[in-house]
């Protein structure tokens, strides 16, 4: 087989792979891991269940694959794409991108359906335990914790528990990010929960500046 050829097969199977990830994250969020079957994917893709095989041993593979694909997720990357020197100095606007990333996680395909299948696995998987605490949740509260203690020593906000703080601040996100979903799933209206993004950054953002005093001189 010449080297075109051998390209060509590898990229027509990369695309292969690409699909059943795609089509098995879909069945997985919607019916559930344990309820969707090999044959639901290969029957939802039109093709043999043996075609799926040439992939993946099984669906648990699938399903660790995918797992794998949640480190690399919106939540997980709220700082990825942001500059860690002075990133406090942005003070409530930075606040406020970590809850506009919350917010376009329910209307992004993707990010959705990931979300979708760690909150329905997360009891029965312990890998997606342990990506949750570890990416999810330590890691964003810690670093946002960092930045609350240097804002703190700028006295840009009030003195107080930076890792508490930053528990306070995520925790609405978690729940308002939840209820965007659970009413996309029953297919009704979900203009009462996107504004309470930002209204929580407003509340919180309020409630921990320090205003600056004018002075005369």
């Amino acid at each position: 087989m010449s080297e075109q050829n051998v390209n060509t097969a590898l990229s027509r199977g990369s695309k292969t792979k690409s699909k059943i990830l795609k089509t098995s994250l879909k069945l997985f969020s919607s019916k559930g891991y344990k309820a969707t079957t090999v044959r639901d994917i290969a029957g939802a893709m039109g093709v043999k269940q043996s075609a799926l095989y040439n992939h993946f041993k099984n669906k648990d593979e699938i399903l660790e694959t995918l797992v794998s694909e949640l480190t690399s997720s919106a939540i997980v990357q709220i700082f990825a794409d942001k500059e860690a020197q002075e990133l406090h100095k942005q003070g409530k606007s930075l606040l406020m991108s970590i809850a506009t990333t919350f917010k376009l996680i329910g209307f992004d395909g993707q990010n959705e359906a990931l979300f979708k299948l760690l909150m329905q696995e997360i009891y029965r998987n312990e890998r997606i335990r342990e990506i949750y605490n570890e990416h999810f949740y330590q890691e964003n509260v810690k670093k946002l914790s960092g930045l609350f203690f240097a804002m703190m020593q700028e006295e840009m906000i009030k003195s107080g528990d930076p890792l508490l703080l930053a528990n306070e601040f995520f925790s609405p996100l978690f729940f308002y990010q939840m209820q965007v979903s659970l009413l996309k799933l029953d297919k009704k209206s979900t203009s009462s929960v996107v504004s309470m993004f930002e209204k929580h950054v407003d509340l919180f953002w309020e409630n921990i500046k320090i205003e600056k005093q004018e002075t005369l001189f």
